[in-house]
């Protein structure tokens, strides 16, 4: 997961729109078919914020490239959006190197190294017809927090100190955390960290933040580009033990759809990507409620790319 890692996703039921045409349908995901030849399908694994942001993004550079392009940016999951790029239902989506890695390749080595890191997704992904683009320097990660009074009267800094006292905390996260290397098994893996319960919740989004502030959970998995955590007084753990890899947000494309301008105008919006510059645009849309297209085609226009 990212984290961050990404693979933590929401559970929430699709609710997707079904146009009116004749041709047009859904499979059992959710996902429609049957997209007119030469549209590009954008899906995004995940609703919330971030991965919203950057696949608009890509629909807005393809759009002014001259490409049709169709949107599914309300996906349950990595499993529903992998298997939609897969099978060519979707043609292409933002991701998260490492957490990407694991899921495509549950045996594979992750590695700081973001290049590294998308060259060992391209070797997964190359016999299923996917390619990996260049990564973007921003990285969202898995990030694990503490409330404040938590933290305060625990001593709380780095996730090796929770490893103690874990055992008298709740920890929320998305419903696929304990099964996720980056996360609940990854947690007691490598530091030990065993909690008390653990509480199913939304993928880093309003409910987790909410449970949190509350007190209902003491420790939540958030990612690391979240606004929320400053807003809110979270104290962020620090991974000392290096749990979390290379998460580098990253176009990934079905390579028959895959040309020198999709490439061009893609690799161009990620070059521009910063994890400071993503922490702001999801803040523009969590904290200050600006609608998500018009938060991405204005940083697009910003940057001279449309």
């Amino acid at each position: 997961m990212s984290r961050r890692s990404r693979a933590a996703l929401l559970t929430v039921a699709l609710g997707l729109p079904i146009a009116a045409t004749a041709c047009v349908g859904t499979d059992p995901s959710g996902i429609r078919s049957g997209a007119p030849d030469g549209t590009i399908v954008v899906g995004v694994s995940g609703a919330f914020a971030e991965n919203q942001i950057v696949a608009e993004m890509y629909a807005l550079v393809l759009e002014d490239a001259g490409y049709t392009v169709e949107r599914e940016l309300d996906l349950r999951s990595r499993e529903v959006s992998q298997s939609a790029l897969e099978s060519g239902q979707i043609d292409l989506k933002p991701e998260y190197l490492s957490s990407l890695l694991l899921f495509v390749d549950p045996n594979a080595e992750p590695s700081n190294d973001p290049a590294e890191a998308a060259a060992r997704v391209q070797d997964a992904l190359e016999p299923v017809g996917v390619e990996v683009l260049t990564p973007a320097p921003a990285e969202d990660t898995n990030q694990f927090v503490a409330n404040a009074d938590t933290a305060q009267q625990l001593g709380l800094t780095t996730m090796s100190s929770l490893a103690p006292v874990a055992d008298r905390l709740t920890l929320g996260a998305p419903p696929e955390c304990p099964q996720r290397p980056f996360c609940l098994a990854g947690l007691k893996e490598a530091y030990g960290i065993v909690f008390h319960d653990f509480l199913p919740l939304d993928a880093g989004g309003p409910q987790t933040v909410e449970a949190l502030r509350t007190g209902e959970v003491q420790i939540a998995l958030l990612f690391s580009t979240d606004p929320r955590i400053e807003e809110n007084g979270f104290v962020r753990l620090l991974d000392d033990r290096g749990l979390q890899n290379a998460e580098n947000i990253t176009p990934v494309i079905r390579s028959e759809v895959a040309d020198a301008e999709i490439r061009r105008v893609l690799d161009a919006v990620s070059a521009r990507l910063t994890s400071e510059e993503m922490t702001a645009l999801v803040g523009n849309v969590v904290i200050d409620g600006e609608e998500i297209p018009s938060v991405a085609r204005s940083f697009l226009e910003t940057n001279g790319l449309l």
